[in-house]
């Protein structure tokens, strides 16, 4: 498998629409890896995209990606989902009459195609887009696996109950992509021991470099949102061969280079710790 991140950032994305600070001056001055684009990435092999951001179209062109086979959707978030009409942009066949439409497989797990129904219209517009013929969308029972191209994707629920990650397998490989949300998850036993632990960064309630509070203490996200230490706790209990840190949002200040420099700090406190940016190209 190859994993491949079309977008490292989170609901706030880098460049933020006019912010001059130097996090985003240097990003839209420079482009990749300093900027940043909504979370989604593909998993080359099995041909699997897991989410929509609003840069979706952007992303897949970037990419050179004429054909997406499936795609996963692991909760209902504006920034994982509101880029779903890419399907339109992508599969239509606006010249030829009867249109020859390419398809894709849309797998919603259980939660999100019930919070689908009543979430940002997502239901009705994936409604329309099979009905146009460039998707089809099924509905996965929680517990229920997909195959393909030799590759089983298990979706489950991690703590909050609307969220699922994913746990690719391959033969003796194993890949775990959990794209959000992991405040209270205790990974379980059979996720362990991966060969690659793709996860959200989490917020850093204290500067990761210098030790200075970032957020204060009495802030309700913190009651809302995992932070950087605690997404480093999962890291150690999932014991992974390699972990990659994404959904990496434009407040937490830091740029490109001092990822890079967490990084090797990470490194020498025997984590296998490196963090995503677009474009990224990972082999498993």
């Amino acid at each position: 498998m190859r994993i491949e991140f079309l977008g490292s950032g989170g609901a706030i994305t880098t460049p933020r629409p006019g912010c001059q600070c130097p996090v985003c001056a240097e990003a839209r001055a420079a482009g990749v890896p300093y900027s940043r684009s909504g979370p989604s990435l593909f998993v080359h092999g099995p041909g699997v995209l897991i989410d929509t951001p609003e840069e979706a179209k952007f992303q897949l062109d970037r990419a050179g990606l004429s054909h997406v086979p499936a795609c996963f959707y692991s909760h209902w978030h504006p920034d994982h989902v509101a880029g779903l009409r890419v399907w339109e942009s992508l599969n239509a066949d606006w010249f030829n009459w009867p249109p020859t439409h390419q398809r894709t497989t849309i797998y919603l797990p259980q939660q999100v195609a019930e919070d689908f129904h009543h979430r940002l219209g997502a239901w009705d517009q994936l409604m329309y887009l099979q009905h146009f013929g460039v998707v089809e969308v099924i509905v996965l029972r929680d517990g229920e696996t997909v195959a393909r191209n030799g590759v089983t994707i298990r979706p489950f629920r991690v703590a909050q109950n609307y969220v699922y990650a994913f746990l690719f397998e391959e033969g003796a490989t194993r890949v775990l992509i959990a794209p959000d949300e992991l405040l209270g998850w205790q990974p379980p036993s059979d996720v362990c021991g991966l060969d690659l632990a793709v996860l959200p960064m989490g917020l850093p309630e204290f500067d990761p470099l210098t030790g200075d509070r970032l957020i204060p203490a009495d802030h309700p996200v913190l009651r809302a949102e995992a932070t950087f230490a605690q997404t480093l706790d999962i890291v150690r209990a999932l014991n992974a061969r390699r972990t990659i840190l994404t959904h990496i949002e434009e407040p937490f200040g830091l740029s490109h280079g001092d990822y890079e420099r967490l990084a090797a700090r990470l490194r020498d406190e025997g984590l296998s710790v490196a963090f995503a940016y677009d474009t990224l190209v990972v082999e498993v």
